[in-house]
């Protein structure tokens, strides 16, 4: 291809190879999810090896769905979507052909290194001090390609998704290299230089900021183009998108502390955390609302077009566990969620029901546009895969919502002398059956992510080169 048709096309190269492979990793990542939710059902999974117990395997997993899965979702879609929007090709290929090889290294590095125990022991930061200098090198690159395509835009304004995109990309940065900051000993060991309550703090700023920024406003990109697109509708206030940028940016950075309610943590600093998370349930729900009313004089294409379901559920589930996290913020209630299966559920609320649904709703749009194809090779697969994935989601949260309370309650039982009512395990074994119904639920997600898999599969198999081209062009 020449330079000047080069110039006129945008480039889907890269942004195909992130879809396939988020479908790849949503597969394996959810796959070692359901182990180790087997693990709890029957321990003799653990195998009483070291590098296969629960809590190697666990770690992987969060770092699989979120960095693999999530992450090259997040690529995928802001690369299609910055390009779209802009009118302009991705502003550097080969630094763009670096972040896809640079993150599929990094992920590899996760899967090696975690399951034999170098970790920082941080969540959702085990990856060791080289790995992570690593991630924010690739981390650099997205930044120069994302930020260049700005730059060069044809377009005179900067379209709200890539708002989202861009501060998902900028904060994501500068939490990991300030919660990464460590002494390294060797390639596979470091010691982080804060200390005690410190460390703690910077950690759950991270945490809670990689929930906000990593798995939230990144998301909200995505959804901020693809409910649109494919509603058919415009945006319903893009006023009020604007107000839930600046309001969500500006309120979430606060929040973390509330991960540590009741601990050596100072008073006030727990205080703010919960206020600022109160606060945030109302850009959180503008967000909701301008999503959902997207859809007015539309809703009768939810009868007919199953990615516009994956679409609006994943909303449906990002107002409820928007509402959920700041009511378990408030000190009373944390008192009784914290340290409880919960907090599990809570997080798969949004983990499963907001970001794999908004990635799979956005992915099953996207692969045809990209491969040059009408649409996926079965609408029949991605019903089923939609009946799935939410009957699954519902299953997992109720379950661990029943468990959560349950152990809750049976903890801080004490009979008239002040001792203890309940043992531990006994408030293990009544965590028996929400463990079944919990595994259960994330096979369903499982299975719909494998016929996913196969849909996709078929559908790139009959793409056609020339197709593909003339996709690319800008048109």
């Amino acid at each position: 291809m020449s330079t000047r048709s080069t110039e006129q096309a945008y480039n889907y190269k890269v942004v195909r190879q992130f879809a396939i492979m988020t479908v790849v990793w949503g597969v394996v990542g959810m796959a070692m999810g359901v182990l180790i939710a087997s693990q709890l059902v029957w321990p003799q999974l653990n195998l009483d090896l070291p590098w296969t117990s629960f809590g190697r395997l666990r770690p992987l997993h969060t770092s699989l769905v979120i960095f693999a899965f999530g992450g090259c979702a997040l690529f995928a879609t802001s690369y299609y979507t910055v390009q779209r929007t802009c009118q302009t090709r991705l502003f550097s290929d080969s630094l763009a052909a670096f972040t896809f090889w640079g993150w599929q290294a990094l992920i590899v590095t996760m899967m090696i290194t975690l399951p034999l125990g170098y970790t920082t022991t941080k969540e959702y930061a085990e990856i060791e001090f080289t790995g992570a200098v690593w991630m924010a090198i690739v981390w650099v690159a997205y930044a120069v390609v994302f930020f260049g395509t700005l730059m060069k835009r044809k377009t005179p304004h900067i379209y709200v998704g890539n708002w989202f995109f861009a501060a998902f990309i900028l904060v994501t940065a500068m939490l990991h290299i300030v919660n990464h900051l460590a002494i390294p000993v060797d390639w596979f060991k470091s010691y982080p230089v804060y200390s005690g309550a410190t460390d703690a703090m910077v950690q759950w700023w991270y945490g809670h900021n990689a929930v906000g920024f990593f798995l939230t406003t990144g998301f909200l990109g995505m959804m901020y183009y693809f409910v649109p697109k494919q509603a058919g509708r415009p945006v319903y206030s893009y006023r009020l998108s604007i107000v839930h940028f600046w309001a969500l940016i500006t309120l979430y950075i606060w929040a973390g502390p509330h991960h540590l309610h009741y601990t050596a943590l100072p008073d006030w600093a727990q205080s703010l955390g919960m206020v600022m998370s109160l606060i945030l349930l109302a850009p959180s729900w503008g967000g909701m609302i301008n999503g959902m009313m997207t859809l007015s004089g539309a809703w009768h294409k939810l009868r007919t077009d199953p990615i516009l379901r994956f679409l609006v559920v994943s909303l449906a589930f990002y107002g409820m566990s928007t509402f959920e996290g700041p009511m378990m913020a408030i000190k009373t209630v944390n008192a009784l969620s914290h340290y409880t299966d919960w907090t599990i559920g809570h997080v798969h609320a949004g983990a499963l029901g907001w970001v794999a649904m908004i990635s799979i709703g956005s992915l099953y749009h996207l692969i045809p546009k990209v491969f040059g194809r009408e649409q996926m090779h079965s609408i029949g697969l991605i019903n089923a895969h939609f009946w799935l994935a939410t009957i699954g989601t519902v299953l997992y949260i109720a379950s661990m919502w029943v468990n959560g309370i349950t152990q809750g309650l049976m903890w801080r039982a004490v009979n008239a002398d002040g001792t203890l009512t309940y043992s531990f395990v006994e408030a293990l074994q009544a965590s028996h059956p929400g463990f079944v119904v919990r595994m259960t639920g994330g096979l369903m997600f499982l299975s719909g992510m494998l016929l996913m898999a196969w849909n996709t599969w078929v559908t790139v198999r009959q793409a056609r080169p020339e197709a593909m081209r003339v996709a690319e062009r800008m048109v």
